[in-house]
């Protein structure tokens, strides 16, 4: 067939193949390949090796809590009391839970805001001969393990409080909160400035990546339209990182809400929720289950892991929160669920 009986308008070309139904048939043929296959089973497999570990965690963690349900004389939620040695047991998580929630709160209000600072230093404001040691002085807080930051609180952090306790307790100790009775600093908000400094990288780190993923076009647009460098960072990268920053804070709340050694060296627990948080009381999970677990006996075993399944659910609460928080901010997450 010469050229000109191939182009008459009589004969065209036939149609090119659609693009779905290229990718169609590259799907089919990929389906049939032994190695796709493969690792189609390992991903899969993993998926529910890990629903499996969940699972059997739980069923574990529920099994041990019902055995000392029964044997409780006190509430288990109400009591504030943890006693089980005597026959029957009197034990209760009110002071613990309470210890949890503030301590991790406390990190979390002094963390985050540094974090995020932290974040936007080192993307857009800090020249590049010195946000990259900045980057790298914070990863390598992240390798620090936990008890040497016990240590360090212990021995540094805890003797420097005494001035920052006399002054909180001078200007706003009338507020109760604040109120500090003297002793050691060794109370919920050093446990929570600790904490703070622990979870400052994992916070850091995640948002300075979200934050360097802002499209360029939408910083550029901004600085077209005479914004100032605040303003780009509050109208293009602030929104665009928000559902980033949210899912690095409840990271950096999970290290909160589990962390034991560090707690269990800085804190003096009395077992008793005190208003102050300057005064030494309360108690979380983690600290409660690695101080008594070692000397408990069956039934205080149990007990711990009755109030481990407690920090258990706690934190499946916290990560599904995070969840439909960045769920219904899917313009801004980067992805589709």
């Amino acid at each position: 067939m010469d050229i000109a009986t191939k182009d008459h308008p009589d004969n065209p070309p036939p149609p090119a193949p659609s693009t779905a139904a290229v990718d169609g048939g590259r799907a089919a043929r990929g389906a049939t390949r032994p190695g796709d296959r493969i690792f189609l089973g390992l991903t899969r497999g993993s998926g529910i090796l890990l629903l499996a570990v969940m699972a059997a965690i739980a069923g574990f963690l529920t099994y041990r809590a019902a055995l000392v349900f029964t044997k409780n004389e006190g509430n288990f939620f109400t009591t504030f009391e943890w006693n089980t040695g005597v026959n029957p047991p009197v034990f209760g998580i009110a002071v613990l839970a309470f210890g949890t929630v503030v301590s991790a709160l406390i990190a979390m209000v002094i963390a985050v805001p540094i974090a995020v600072g932290i974040a936007l230093f080192i993307t857009h404001y800090a020249p590049r001969r010195l946000s990259g040691p900045v980057a790298y002085v914070i990863d390598l807080l992240a390798a620090v393990p936990s008890i040497v930051y016990g240590l360090w609180g212990a021995l540094v952090l805890v003797p420097h409080l005494t001035g920052l306790f006399g002054w909180l307790d001078t200007y706003f100790g009338w507020t109760g909160v604040f109120e500090w009775q003297g002793g050691a600093p060794r109370s919920m908000l050093t446990v929570g400035i600790l904490l703070a400094i622990m979870i400052l990288p994992i916070v850091t780190n995640v948002s300075r990546e979200v934050f360097k993923q802002v499209p360029k076009m939408h910083e550029e647009a901004a600085l077209a339209l005479g914004a100032t460098r605040w303003e780009v960072i509050r109208m293009a990268v602030l929104p665009f990182g928000r559902s980033g920053v949210i899912s690095a804070s409840m990271l950096g709340l999970g290290r909160a809400l589990g962390e034991t050694m560090a707690v269990a060296t800085v804190l003096s627990p009395t077992f008793d929720i005190n208003a102050s948080l300057l005064d030494p009381g309360g108690g979380t999970f983690a600290q409660n289950i690695a101080s008594k677990f070692g000397e408990a006996n069956t039934v205080g075993q149990d007990a711990l892991i009755a109030s481990g399944l407690v920090l258990f659910v706690i934190t499946l609460l916290v990560n599904g929160a995070a969840r439909g928080i960045i769920a219904r901010r899917k313009e801004y997450s980067g992805a589709n669920g």
